[in-house]
């Protein structure tokens, strides 16, 4: 059966997406086959190594996967995308969509899939090979009170990833950090959180190559007044944890002064 592209009107803007109609017509397709819009919003990972293919969470090597949709918000099925790599710092096979880092950036690159007349783009962050994580404190406490609670969150268990060592031209820009937490067991006592307070246990490393997370606790739960909670970091590349991970963290939790 012979598909159709046919663009119309229609604009999506994201912080992984930007689609575009060139050459849009004012018709709407109808028919099932025929594609109204294109979106590429996600990727297999934040960030590609130099020299290396973009790869999951697991080390598979991974394509980009954009998704076309007819007029009813349905996926086309093996729509033929194109694409190609709008800025230095990645290369991408043209059919296949596999992308590789060829040289480090200030900025994420852009890479555009197109179908027919229709373009989306995203945005991939090009860093080095992790080899080694370590805590930028391993130990830190929490004053808690018992009558303002807005005060029973940590300041961030922070960990840097690095490549061959610590130096601060080797950060780790756009990397999956995994947390847990070890002891306590009890799950509503503390809980991981991010920087806006709700439960995260996936950060991912800024341009200084430091990612962390927060620990929120009630204390209403708590068993003693002097107590501790244990915090484990991982890192992997290829699904093998680098040198260092996973990274021990201690947090003391005590009550603060009257």
């Amino acid at each position: 059966m012979k598909r159709t592209f046919r663009a119309s009107a229609l604009l999506r803007t994201g912080t992984a997406l930007v689609l575009s109609a060139v050459g849009a017509c004012t018709d709407i397709p109808t028919d099932a086959d025929e594609v109204l819009s294109i979106e590429l919003s996600a990727l297999p990972f934040p960030s590609v190594v130099v020299g290396d293919t973009l790869r999951d969470t697991t080390g598979v090597a991974s394509p980009l996967n954009p998704i076309a949709y007819n007029f009813q918000g349905q996926p086309v099925p093996a729509p033929p995308f194109r694409f190609r790599a709008i800025d230095r710092g990645v290369t991408v096979d043209s059919v296949r969509g596999f992308v590789v880092g060829d040289s480090t950036r200030a900025t994420p690159a852009r890479v555009a899939a197109t179908l027919g007349n229709l373009q989306a783009f995203i945005r991939i962050i090009v860093t080095l090979r992790p080899d080694t994580v370590f805590a930028s404190q391993s130990r830190d406490t929490l004053l808690y009170s018992l009558t303002d609670t807005t005060k029973n969150r940590s300041e961030p268990l922070n960990v840097s990833v690095r490549h061959r060592g610590a130096a601060a031209d080797s950060a780790v820009n756009g990397w999956l950090v995994s947390f847990a937490i070890l002891t306590p067991l009890d799950t509503a006592f503390v809980r991981l959180v991010n920087d806006g307070g709700i439960s995260s246990q996936i950060d991912t490393t800024d341009a200084s190559g430091v990612a962390g997370r927060r620990i929120r606790m009630d204390v209403a739960r708590i068993r003693a007044v002097n107590d501790s909670v244990v915090v484990i970091a991982s890192v992997k590349h290829r699904g093998i944890n680098v040198h260092g991970s996973p990274v021990r963290m201690v947090l003391e939790l005590r009550p603060a002064s009257p």
